[in-house]
């Protein structure tokens, strides 16, 4: 991690419209004043479970997962995260502490703004806390859902349904680069390393997808979303 200087001013911001458009000049400055910009480097490690909630994070660029790591040191991933998404809400309202931990998949700037100075922003702008309920409760049916709708599914169904997330919902495009390791993807479906690898291996010879290295295409959507849906 290290702290950098891209944006001289929230105002200059292009993701400013995605949350802090309700803010007046005066909040705005203050959000400004409070805020550091941080980079991580995939991997790092950006909120560890337990870690105090001393800050509000804003995911600028980047990918992120959300993840929590059980007794024997085993992680199981909630979520993945684009840039817009609010991070740090399911934690900094109804905790003291992180009860999950935070880690970058790829390089990730993000803004992490003085807790007591977005609480206060909170407190002041009805239509500011509008705007971080709905954020509130549009991460948390997302991850119900996706909970839900991998764990009614079959190996095959799994791993469909989540190359069908990334290229919907992450990267809007049939084409992109598989943000996380075959380990991870199982983490979050569910599933061994070996079935992810073997379920993967088996789309691309049935002509489903195309890969190189961890650059993928989805080849047949409609096939892919029927393996989905029957799996």
């Amino acid at each position: 991690m290290k702290t950098i200087k891209e944006i001289e001013s929230c105002n200059s911001c292009n993701n400013r419209k995605d949350l802090f458009e309700s803010l007046d000049e005066a909040e705005l400055q203050a959000v400004n004043d409070t805020r550091k910009e941080l980079i991580f480097k995939r991997g790092d490690v950006i909120r560890k479970e337990g870690d105090p909630i001393n800050s509000f994070l804003y995911l600028r660029s980047g990918l992120i997962k959300l993840y929590k790591t059980d007794k024997k040191g085993k992680d199981h991933i909630l979520s993945i995260s684009k840039p817009g998404d609010l991070i740090s809400l399911l934690s900094i309202f109804s905790n003291s502490v992180y009860k999950y931990s935070i880690a970058a998949i790829e390089e990730t700037k993000v803004c992490d703004i003085e807790l007591s100075t977005f609480q206060n922003v909170i407190r002041s702008n009805s239509s500011f806390t509008l705007r971080i309920l709905n954020g509130i409760s549009r991460i948390s049916d997302n991850i119900i859902e996706n909970q839900f709708e991998i764990r009614q599914r079959q190996v095959k169904g799994r791993i469909a349904y989540f190359l069908i997330f990334l290229s919907d919902h992450i990267y809007s495009s049939r084409t992109f680069r598989l943000p996380v390791t075959r380990r991870e993807i199982g983490e979050l479906i569910s599933m061994t390393t070996e079935n992810t690898i073997r379920t993967l291996s088996e789309f691309r010879q049935d002509g489903i997808i195309s890969m190189e290295g961890k650059s993928l295409k989805i080849l047949d959507y409609k096939r892919l979303e029927g393996v989905s849906n029957t799996g």
